[in-house]
């Protein structure tokens, strides 16, 4: 079993928030495909990086969950992709655990 991570900015790179409807259809999209999913909406995380010019840059990120029994590393992919489109990021973090379910 594999749980999966889905980091999703709150703001846009002017300091917009992203409107709800957004992260609705991530939602829906990930029910639809695996049969369920836990967002975090409620208490944002903090992530912090340094870009290539060694600034140190902050957002504010929601986490999306899902389990699976495999990772589809090319839907993923496919996805990842689609969802940098849509929040308009260089980069969306996506992650998979080997995790035992007890």
């Amino acid at each position: 079993m594999h749980l999966i991570q889905l980091f999703l900015p709150l703001y846009d790179n002017e300091g917009e928030a992203f409107p709800k409807n957004l992260y609705d259809t991530v939602r829906g999209e990930l029910t639809d495909r695996f049969g369920g999913v836990t967002a975090f909406l409620r208490a944002p995380a903090v992530g912090a990086w340094e870009d290539d010019g060694g600034a140190v840059q902050r957002d504010e990120v929601v986490l999306f969950e899902v389990m699976a029994p495999h990772v589809d590393h090319g839907w993923w992919a496919t996805y990842r992709e689609a969802l940098e489109q849509r929040f308009r990021q260089d980069e969306v973090l996506i992650r998979a655990s080997a995790v035992e379910r007890l």
